[in-house]
């Protein structure tokens, strides 16, 4: 397993945001104790599913989540509509 700190726009560290390897095809983005999402790769597909409650916790969590994500919370919330991503329980 492996934990790093997000980096900021500064390229320095920034607390309480955290990538987490699992070394089991998965990623989660943990902002401060709690699971926002989760990438998931099976036979070279990935999934993500995103906290049904915590996933716009915040503008600092939806900062780092759009950075772990690669993309604005617009997309996010289309790929929620339209079933790319799914909402889950992942606290």
């Amino acid at each position: 397993m492996k934990v790093r700190n997000m980096e900021g726009r500064n390229g320095r560290a920034v607390p309480n945001q955290f990538e987490v390897e699992t070394g089991h095809e998965e990623v989660f983005f943990q902002s401060y104790s709690s699971v926002i999402a989760v990438k998931r790769w099976d036979c070279g597909k990935m999934t993500v599913s995103l906290d049904r409650e915590k996933w716009d916790y915040s503008k600092t969590t939806g900062r780092y989540r759009n950075q772990f994500l690669g993309e604005t919370k617009k997309e996010t919330e289309r790929k929620i509509k339209d079933g790319t991503y799914t909402l889950e329980e992942l606290n």
